[in-house]
């Protein structure tokens, strides 16, 4: 009986799998542009997702702290988009600021490639420098998310502290194109849609590889009992490093492609508040699931554009009666409540058949 449920569960996933596939492809034949860059900004911030999936459904690592990782990233992109939109002469805000040449530390972003690796290995090393002193030091739960909020904090003071080099509370913004394609052309939107629909699904089967494998095994250990794993003799400190960095670069990526679908970067996604709402994502969506993570992200952020477009003066109460009503019902988040209702029905039905 067991295995024909488990046979059922199968298939009724790799049919949903497919479903959601379809979905993304055939998106921009029914969406308008600005619903399809709608959904390519929520896409993107499942990117964000899955990494924070990885650390705290996986590994038991809560952080407040990936907004900074996810700005980073956006930073990155911003600054080539600002360059190039600049044409080889000085960011108009740093003109304002009174400087008079380019900082040594934005020539790099005058490339793509380098622009791109950076938006994926800062936020990498910035997480590896802070998980290096926390986790061989046995920091962790509270003390550890305490510490990633201070990171926001100390971080986003030096942002906005920093106008002449990083656009103060204004950000980088004023960019238009992208090797020369207008970012507001219903093309560009549509192939950059399916660029960050590709990351997408590429990060979901590498992160669904490594919880699949012996990894993820060793991950659910230190979450389940970290002390223990440590007795048997692995090297725990190492494993949360990997996946607290891993975690980070996937928000760098998210970052990047936000700035294509948005337009802008500030200090204020750098807050602590984007950091929680990432976790709140995670949460509604179920933190133990990757998928979940994804749908999580998608949804609260349908919810949040629908409920201000509706009402524009109130939806913070919807939401917020939204996140209160799914913890209270659906304590495994959305996709605990449907493997529930899953195995329910494939128990009645199983029982039918004999």
């Amino acid at each position: 009986m067991l295995n024909r449920k488990g046979a059922f569960n199968r298939t009724w996933s790799s049919i949903g799998y497919l479903a959601a596939l379809v979905i993304l492809l055939v998106a921009p034949l029914g969406l308008s542009d600005f619903r399809l860059n709608l959904l390519a900004k929520f896409l993107a911030f499942s990117i964000a997702a899955l990494g924070l999936s990885l650390t705290w459904g996986y590994t038991g690592i809560l952080s407040l702290g990936h907004g900074v990782f996810f700005s980073l990233g956006a930073y990155a992109m911003g600054m080539y988009l600002k360059l190039e939109a600049s044409d080889g002469s000085l960011p108009d805000f740093m003109e304002w600021s009174g400087l008079t040449s380019l900082p040594v530390f934005w020539q790099p972003f005058r490339y793509f490639g380098i622009a791109v690796a950076l938006g994926v290995l800062v936020p990498a090393v910035l997480a590896l420098f802070l998980g290096f002193f926390t986790f061989r030091n046995r920091i962790r739960g509270v003390y550890f998310t305490i510490l990633t909020q201070a990171l926001v904090i100390i971080t986003t003071t030096l942002f906005i502290g920093q106008q002449a080099y990083t656009g103060g509370t204004n950000g980088v913004t004023g960019y238009t194109t992208i090797f020369g394609h207008f970012l507001s052309s219903p093309e560009t939107r549509k192939g950059l849609y399916y660029v960050t629909a590709g990351v997408l699904i590429g990060s979901y089967l590498i992160c669904l590889v490594l919880v699949k494998s012996r990894f993820g095994k060793v991950l659910r250990a230190i979450r389940d009992g970290e002390n223990r794993a440590r007795f048997i003799g692995y090297n725990t400190a190492k494993y949360q490093m990997f996946v607290f960095s891993l975690s980070a670069a996937l928000a760098g990526m998210a970052g990047m492609l936000f700035v294509l679908h948005v337009g802008i970067i500030s200090p204020s996604m750098m807050g602590i508040i984007p950091s929680i709402e990432m976790v709140l994502w995670v949460a509604v969506g179920s933190r133990s699931s990757l998928i979940g993570a994804v749908l999580g992200a998608i949804l609260m952020n349908s919810a949040k554009s629908a409920f201000s477009e509706s009402y524009p003066d109130i939806w913070l109460y919807f939401l917020g009666i939204l996140f209160v009503s799914v913890t209270i019902f659906m304590p495994e988040g959305v996709v605990g409540m449907l493997k529930q209702w899953g195995g329910k029905i494939a128990k009645r039905r199983i029982g039918d058949h004999e």
